[in-house]
């Protein structure tokens, strides 16, 4: 395994990260255990993890992702081996269960960041992140901004910016990041850090062969403003393994399950997988090997979330990390984009 730092700490992170959001719905406790048992015999050090899990969102599950994570902290005893992130949920209908206020405010960023250091059965989150932006933006598939003259949100980010800096002086919170953030909200709350709030070290967005949006704006100010990318749906929901190729449908999988994430399962989409598939083939590798390979060795990544079901495609998953692409195959990879380019969001 090799390992990143978070840019701006001395803090390594794996360059896989082991995704958490089935834990509850899709895998029992029990299996959570066995892989966060099997990731860090592998040499993942790093977990991504949210109040909000697991996905989708139901009120009785809520929070049984960080629960599953807590127990097997206090299990294992290797709390300090780990590098755990987490996050607070936004505004949205699917998180009236969580809070009736939503907006990130001191007194939620408080009651969210107490509530998931009793689930996590731990002091301190390392990484602790804002779901999505609480103002009216584009982000979950949605790929244009609508302007609307009677948007009410109103600037806060140095309002966000302290009451997270109150809990990395406490030690709750080690560092920050964003998620579903735009070029725009990073920077502005990259242009409200100081010495007295947090500056934001990591944004978590999608990134896959089916959604190269980051590099448009994203890539830069990570790249200019030292922040990481931890990318997100590098498989695009398991599209990218080739489970669902020609119509199929396997038990038991995501979209079988839950077909409303249709994000990467347009037309585009799926004529753009058959040709990651055939260059797959050609160039010796499985589909899932071709995508997770790509995103792994971006020149903006910090650490690729995956996430799985089963310890068969955990372990493909994490083997991943060591396999590297010649520059023949990112031709080619470059040259299905240019065809197809970001038939998801």
């Amino acid at each position: 395994m090799e390992y990143n730092f978070i840019p701006g700490t001395q803090i390594k992170v794996s360059k896989i990260c082991l995704g958490t959001m089935t834990w509850g719905r899709q895998n029992s406790e029990q299996e959570g255990h066995e892989q966060m048992d099997y990731a860090v015999e592998q040499g993942v050090n790093f977990f991504d993890t949210a109040e909000l899990y697991p996905i989708p969102p139901r009120q009785e599950e809520q929070g049984d992702t960080e629960r599953f994570i807590g127990t097997w902290f206090k299990k294992s005893g290797l709390r300090d081996k780990i590098i755990l992130a987490s996050k607070i949920a936004g505004p949205a209908d699917f998180t009236q269960h969580i809070r009736t206020a939503k907006r990130y405010t001191k007194e939620t960023i408080d009651i969210a960041v107490e509530n998931s250091l009793k689930r996590l059965q731990t002091d301190y989150i390392d990484l602790y992140q804002l779901h999505w932006p609480e103002r009216p933006t584009n982000y979950f598939g949605k790929r244009g901004y609508d302007y609307k003259r009677g948007d009410l949100w109103q600037e806060n980010f140095e309002e966000v910016l302290e009451a997270l800096g109150n809990h990395v002086k406490k030690g709750t919170i080690r560092h920050i990041g964003l998620s579903n953030e735009t070029p725009w909200g990073t920077m502005g709350f990259l242009r409200a850090s100081n010495s007295e709030r947090p500056r934001v070290r990591t944004i978590q967005n999608p990134y896959s062969l089916l959604n190269r949006t980051f590099e448009v704006g994203n890539a830069e100010v990570c790249h200019r403003e030292e922040v990481g990318l931890l990318a997100y749906s590098p498989l695009a929901f398991g599209v990218l393994s080739g489970k669902y190729r020609g119509g199929k449908q396997p038990e038991k999988a995501r979209l079988t399950l839950f077909p409303h994430y249709d994000r990467y399962s347009s037309d585009p989409c799926n004529n753009a997988v058959e040709r990651y598939h055939d260059l797959a083939q050609k160039s010796g590798l499985t589909l899932t090997q071709l995508a997770l390979a790509f995103v792994n060795d971006r020149p903006f990544m910090t650490s690729n979330i995956i996430g799985a079901t089963d310890l068969v495609q955990l372990k493909e998953n994490i083997d991943t990390a060591g396999i590297r692409l010649s520059e023949d195959i990112l031709t080619e990879i470059n040259l299905i984009h240019e065809a197809i380019p970001n038939p998801s969001t």
